[in-house]
């Protein structure tokens, strides 16, 4: 009751910014594929089963019926070929879509070394497609992984990038020509992928730049991280402890930053001790510590880049300071009303009535936060 590891019911955001539930399901459990980091390797001792895809489609029916989900989201392991798996997998979707005339969300995991018409398929039919890149660089793919490529996996992420954006093209042209009709766009939420951490030796900063590559190359909607689980029967040199989950956690901060609040990878990279982010702090904050210089901001004529910089400050507060603004000076007691924690933001910004004087100085600065941190973790423990 109530667990939320595993398949199930699991939530995305769709293309408009609904958050949506949907089936998370593999097609089988089976893999020709001996992945050392994956429970469903083919050497895995691990018992195996199968939907058909009629199955799968009549079970994402059902379930959507009883508004339990939204949509599906369907990923398998390798059966009998890449080509034969992705045959199985279009095909979930084609029956809901052209059977069923299902409207839900679909999102369908990928297969890059199955054929490209095969893949084109599947972006007509799915809202999004994604293709896992697996782990964090060559060398651990090799390592771990022998039997995948990175160039396969780049080259049909870079396939199916052309794609969409021929079909936005395409629905382009069409609105300026009036068309009653604009064609579908192909995979109209983007592509997205998955990496494992904490199988290898790399670290986060090898990670974060792995994510900016694909960011930057292929368009992606999202990088998803996932922190390595160690399998029974795992083969020899693989950790025999997982990684803290707080380190999933710092990497998906360190990604927002980048995507949304206007940092460059590098200037996140840059504050990391032997390349890891800090486990007790999170990275806009560390960065904030090593880059004093930059504040104390005026809360009043800060522009909104500056101010989404500042820590304890997101989108969503500083919209709130920035129109509150437009009304009038604002003073330190409107940040309390405004701002979620003006506690973590007092140190760095300037009010009429409000300087942080020593509160910015180095020793003083760190010692706050890191104490803050150890009573967050206490108060976690009695918990």
């Amino acid at each position: 009751m109530g667990s939320s590891e595993g398949m199930g019911i699991c939530h995305a955001y769709a293309p408009d910014g609904r958050c949506i539930s949907l089936l998370k399901v593999l097609l089988t459990n089976y893999c020709m594929f001996d992945c050392a980091y994956c429970i469903n390797r083919s050497s895995s001792n691990v018992k195996r089963a199968s939907f058909t895809p009629r199955e799968v489609a009549d079970l994402t029916v059902e379930f959507y019926k009883r508004n339990y989900i939204e949509g599906l989201f369907l990923s398998s392991g390798i059966i009998r070929s890449p080509d034969h798996t992705m045959e199985q997998i279009v095909e979930v979707a084609r029956i809901l879509r052209d059977e069923y005339d299902f409207r839900g969300y679909i999102h369908l995991k990928t297969i890059p070394e199955a054929d490209p018409k095969l893949l084109e398929e599947a972006g007509r039919h799915a809202d999004r497609l994604s293709i896992n890149i697996e782990l964090p660089s060559r060398r651990s793919l090799e390592a771990l992984a022998p039997e995948k490529s990175r160039d396969g996996i780049e080259g049909a992420m870079a396939s199916v990038k052309t794609q969409i954006d021929g079909a936005k093209s395409e629905a382009r042209s069409a609105r300026k020509l009036r068309h009653r009709t604009p064609p579908k766009l192909f995979a109209p939420g983007g592509q997205s992928t998955q990496m494992v951490v904490g199988a290898d030796q790399e670290t986060d900063a090898q990670v974060i730049d792995t994510a900016a590559g694909l960011y930057g190359k292929h368009q992606l909607r999202r990088v998803y991280y996932s922190a390595y689980s160690p399998i029974p029967d795992a083969k020899a040199g693989l950790p025999v402890q997982a990684p803290p989950l707080i380190r999933e956690h710092r990497l998906y901060q360190a990604d927002w930053l980048t995507r949304f609040y206007g940092f460059d990878p590098k200037e996140i990279t840059a504050t990391l001790k032997g390349g890891m982010l800090d486990l007790d702090l999170d990275p806009k904050t560390i960065w904030a510590m090593q880059n004093r210089g930059f504040f104390p901001l005026d809360i009043n004529t800060a522009d909104r880049e500056a101010l989404l910089r500042v820590p304890g400050l997101g989108e969503k507060g500083v919209a709130k300071i920035l129109a509150a603004r437009s009304q009038g000076v604002l003073r330190y007691a409107d940040l309390a009303r405004l701002a979620a924690s003006v506690r973590k933001i007092k140190p760095f910004v300037i009010t009429p009535d409000w300087r942080p004087g020593g509160l910015l100085d180095a020793a003083s600065l760190e010692a706050r936060f890191r104490r803050k941190a150890e009573q967050s973790d206490l108060f976690a423990a009695a918990a």
